[in-house]
């Protein structure tokens, strides 16, 4: 992917590119080294901090506890980072998240 994107439920997975405007399902953090996990149609909950993730990473049981149902939406979580996102959003414009592409 180049540049890679996030987007909610309704944009498609894929390849990104400046042309295909495609939420990358391969995603990969170079900080805590875990695959990125998503999930349509939630958002996280606001009292969601580092150690739920680090704690929780990646039981879905335990996960579910903190997310709210929100249709459209997509929320993304690794071990140490987490969004919740509406729209097609270029990762670059989030300088916290050391999320890269794991390949197609």
């Amino acid at each position: 992917c180049c540049p890679v994107y996030l987007g909610g439920s309704s944009s498609p997975y894929g390849i990104g590119t400046n042309i295909s405007k495609r939420s990358c399902d391969q995603l990969r953090c170079t900080a805590c080294d875990f695959r990125v996990s998503l999930f349509n149609d939630y958002i996280w909950d606001q009292s969601c901090d580092y150690l739920f993730f680090r704690n929780n990473m990646p039981e879905i049981s335990k996960l579910r506890a903190k997310m709210i149902k929100k249709k459209g939406a997509r929320a993304y979580a690794c071990q140490c980072s987490w969004r919740s996102i509406d729209e097609i959003t270029d990762l670059q414009t989030d300088q916290q998240l050391r999320w890269v592409c794991g390949k197609h």
